[in-house]
């Protein structure tokens, strides 16, 4: 393939790369890669596997690893390279850099020197598994991975039981059965998930239901590769509208609108949007 010749500023180029499939990646990625003085990778094996498959020489550009235990010693070679006017490009080894991957410190060093900092946007399991699950997709929660420890786990589950979006997790294979039974005693048995398994990836598998359901499925399945799990959002349907205004009216005795608004749409998890609505309409109700 021949990828198009350009010259790049000095700075830093974040480039999404495949999740799966290695086709995936953007063109202006792969122009990315094969134009850049320098390339850094979380996986420089992986990298080097991307660039044969595409076409793209290293040559003698220098290839460096950069992961979570690269430390300030890398960043600093690496800003000194960007000081020095050199165009870097980092990837992660899949998916898109710093979304539950390395690469914030390295950002956040590179912008706050006043260089530039850009993104080839591409592959992300995240998006992928949102655009596959069948859930609501206009507000969602990227979480990552939850604890190991059970105990931990469910308490942070319950931090996140009346959030009014659709709630997105990493998870391992090992872990997913006891991570999802935990998501049925937390979130009930009967609330709307997915997950979804080897995106773009020969045996991807998509497994939609209630959480019960997809405890059955994972305990009859042999689970493996890289998980995604999506778990609905509370359903608003099952709000009982007199008990929220009983909620409402008190927390009006002691609170502002805005502030009694805001604790009674977590308590119930419904839009704060709506419950400020209909705080208004009951503050007029006493005058």
């Amino acid at each position: 393939m021949n990828h198009k010749n350009v010259k790049l500023a000095a700075g830093l180029y974040f480039v999404a790369t495949p999740i799966g499939t290695a086709r995936d990646i953007t063109l202006r990625g792969l122009d990315i890669l094969a134009n850049a003085d320098v390339i850094a990778a979380e996986d420089t094996r992986s990298m080097r596997k991307l660039l044969d498959i595409h076409g793209i020489s290293l040559g003698d550009r220098p290839l460096i690893a950069y992961h979570d235990h690269s430390g300030a010693t890398v960043r600093q070679k690496l800003s000194s390279l960007i000081e020095g006017g050199k165009a870097v490009a980092y990837a992660s080894e899949a998916g898109t850099p710093l979304i539950a991957d390395p690469g914030y410190h390295l950002a956040k060093e590179i912008a706050d020197s006043g260089h530039l900092v850009t993104s080839a946007p591409g592959p992300s399991a995240i998006l992928a598994a949102l655009t596959l699950a069948g859930l609501p997709t206009d507000r969602f929660l990227f979480e990552g991975f939850l604890p190991n420890s059970k105990s931990q786990r469910i308490t942070q589950m319950q931090e996140l039981a009346a959030i009014p979006a659709t709630l997105v997790f990493y998870e391992s294979p090992k872990r997913l059965i006891a991570m999802l039974q935990d998501a049925v005693a937390v979130f009930g048995a009967d609330r709307p998930a997915a997950y979804c398994r080897e995106l773009t990836k020969k045996f991807e598998d998509i497994q939609r239901g209630s959480l019960a359901d997809l405890v059955e499925r994972a305990k009859a399945s042999t689970i493996k590769g890289e998980i995604v799990v999506l778990i609905d959002r509370p359903n608003k349907e099952a709000v009982n509208e007199n008990d929220l205004d009983d909620e409402l009216r008190a927390a009006l005795a002691t609170l502002s609108i805005r502030d009694a608004s805001e604790a009674v749409a977590r308590a119930f998890g419904v839009p704060k949007r709506k419950v400020y609505q209909r705080a208004l309409e009951l503050g007029k109700d006493k005058h």
